[in-house]
This record gives structure tokens, sequence and C-alpha cells, in this order.
């Protein structure tokens, strides 16, 4: 039986709900298990037609259900608030036209499969200019790296927690000429505890990595990945004098 209520969205998704402010052409909420974000965003009206897209059949038919529950498309009284369900791999997705404006959202999922749909999305739709908005749940360092190297620029990033876990928001576009900076640039405030914290546990983090590396002897591809390890560090230990705290 479905619920009278829709389920209460977590403190990460209504932030990237936020974050959303001009119209869209089309939404796409990937990877969207239950698909509270896509249908926070269907509730406001943000886009002409909102997406929800997961690999996982039952998830898609519960979240067709429930949409359907909530907002049945015979009810939706405007164009403008038209919502699809798609069960299919979010790197083969078929987006709309090139000359419409298009929001793709990859939240909640590991930084190399973030990097591996991004990488396939912007492959198969060479032509169009698209916007992202990305919440990687680990290697965001990694994440920003290889969205550097697919010419992606920045619109605006956000440093927030959650259940005492810290999460970067990234928004950026194909057509933005703001670089982005493999470790944040406008998401710091290091006056604020919270960011001063965040900064701290991951200088600590890559730093237990580095020293996994101590041994004099390693191979070629151990080096290669300490020199990485080293170049993070010393990235992270450049943003503030706060890096000593």
């Amino acid at each position: 039986m479905l619920p009278r209520t829709p389920l209460k969205i977590s403190q990460r998704l209504q932030h990237i709900n936020t974050l959303i402010n001009a119209h869209y052409d089309h939404i796409w909420d990937c990877c969207c298990d239950h698909g509270l974000l896509g249908a926070a965003l269907l509730k406001r009206k943000a886009a002409s037609n909102i997406h929800f897209v997961d690999v996982v059949p039952s998830l898609m038919l519960e979240v067709e259900q429930k949409l359907q529950y909530f907002y049945p498309k015979s009810a939706i009284d405007s164009p403008s608030s038209q919502w699809q369900v798609h069960c299919l791999d979010v790197a083969k997705l078929a987006l709309a036209d090139k000359e419409q404006r298009q929001l793709i959202i990859i939240a909640g999922v590991g930084g190399e499969l973030t990097i591996e749909l991004v990488q396939q999305i912007i492959a198969r739709h060479p032509e169009h200019t698209l916007e992202f908005i990305l919440c990687p749940v680990h290697h965001i360092y990694k994440v920003r790296t290889a969205m550097q190297q697919l010419g992606l620029g920045l619109v605006d990033e956000h440093l927030m927690q959650e259940n005492k876990r810290f999460y970067e928001i990234l928004h950026l576009s194909t057509s933005s000429q703001i670089p982005l900076s493999p470790v944040g640039s406008s998401m710091w405030d290091l006056n604020r505890e919270l960011d001063q914290r965040y900064l701290r546990n991951t200088l600590k983090h890559y730093q237990r990595i580095a020293q996994g590396f101590s041994k004099p002897q390693v191979s070629v591809e151990l080096q290669s990945e300490r020199a990485f390890i080293d170049t993070v560090i010393a990235d992270y230990q450049a943003l503030s004098p706060y890096t000593s705290i």
C-alpha cells in the first residue's frame, strides 16, 4: 500500500533542490533511488519535464506507482510539469534535442561510477550544451580532476554535512568558462568551523594513505599512486594555514 504522504527528503537532496533556480526544459534525476529529489522538483515545476532514471526495475516500478498516486498525469494542470520514468543504464540516456536546456543530476553514487557516467553521457551527446549537478560519496578529488579533463567548468559548488558525513555538491556546465579546482574554490569559508574540520579530516585521510606507501621498495604502479597522493595532500595544504590545526 502506498503512503498517504510522500517520504521525507534528506537534507542533502533538499540542498540540491534549493540550488536549482533556473528553469530547464528537462531535468534528469539519475540513479534516483526512491525518486525523492525528482518529486520535489516536480512539485515546484522546476522543469518542463522531470525524468526519473535508475537501472533497478523494482525501484522504477515503485517510483512510477508513487508518482501516479501523488502526481497523476491526468491531474497535472500544466504542460510545464510532466514526468517520465526510465529503467535503464544512466550511461545510455537518450537526451532531448540539443537546443533544449537540460540538467543531469547524479548524486549518491561513488566517484568512479560518477566519472564513468558523465564521460559516457558527454561522449554520446558531443554537440549538446549540458549542465550537471554531481554529489559523489567518495573520491571527490578524482571526480573534480576528471571533470576538468572533460572540459566542464564551474557554475557553483557547496559544502555541507549530514549525519556526520560531508558532501561536496558540484554544479558544472560544458559552457562555463570558470575553471574547476581539484580541491574546491568558492565553496570554502575557512572562517567556519565546519570547513576547517572537513579540511583537517580530508588531509588526515590522505596522509594515512601516504603512510601505507612508506616502504622503501614499492612497484612502479605504487610509486605513481604515491605521487598522486602527494599531489592531493599538497593541493589541500595550499588552501589555508588552517591545515596546521
